[in-house]
């Protein structure tokens, strides 16, 4: 395999350049750091996201300390040739904040967008991660966790049936919490098997405009 040709880097005068870091899965923009040429023909060796600290004046691999690693899909160089983006698989919260993404302060929404569940679904399993990871005092995740699988799968089958009954009882407000409450702990299943909602939603892509496919059977 070719080497990556690496001439059209246009490093600045701190020998670095800026990287992005987007989710592959979820399109999401992650976190904005910085690498050299060692950082970056590291990444392209290992496929883990590989950065410089500015402030350590060090190489750092993501996650290497905190688990949440950054599986590298594809590197693409911008058009000018100063900065680069890694596309990844992220494995928990991106953020040192324990956040899903480095970018969660507003300065300017889209009131249309900011009422849907983009990016909602990610930052939420995120938390659960972080949650299982640390098992934080007086946390749900921890007290659900330390209570087995079974307990949120019972849960899950009565958040169900509540879902049900709102939507029988066409309660619009009652049936956007239980379904809220039901996705929360499909959420926490997903996190204890290790099933990310970008796996969910590979899986949706891939049925997405086609027809024919093998689904639930029609009742009756």
């Amino acid at each position: 395999m070719t080497a990556p040709d690496l001439s059209g880097l246009k490093f600045g005068a701190d020998n670095l350049l800026p990287v992005v870091t987007q989710d592959a899965r979820t399109g999401a923009v992650l976190m904005q750091a910085y690498a050299d040429r060692a950082a970056i023909e590291r990444t392209l060796a290992t496929r883990e996201a590989t950065y410089y600290s500015r402030s350590r004046q060090e190489q750092w691999v993501k996650g290497q300390s905190s688990g949440h690693t950054q599986h590298v899909v594809s590197v693409h160089l911008d058009c000018d040739g100063d900065s680069v983006l890694y596309r990844v698989e992220q494995t928990g919260p991106a953020c040192h904040t324990g956040a899903y993404s480095c970018f969660y302060t507003p300065l300017l929404e889209n009131p249309e967008s900011s009422s849907g569940l983009d990016g909602t679904l990610e930052r939420v399993y995120a938390t659960i991660t972080e949650r299982l990871a640390t098992l934080p005092e007086n946390s749900y995740v921890a007290r659900l966790h330390a209570g087995g699988l079974d307990r949120v799968l019972k849960k899950i089958s009565e958040e169900s049936g509540e879902v049900l009954l709102a939507a029988k009882n066409a309660d619009r407000a009652e049936l956007a919490t239980e379904v809220a409450d039901l996705l929360f702990h499909t959420l926490f299943a997903m996190a204890e098997v290790g099933v990310s909602p970008g796996d969910v939603a590979a899986v949706l892509q891939q049925r997405e405009g086609r027809t024919g496919l093998k689904g639930p059977k029609e009742a009756g």
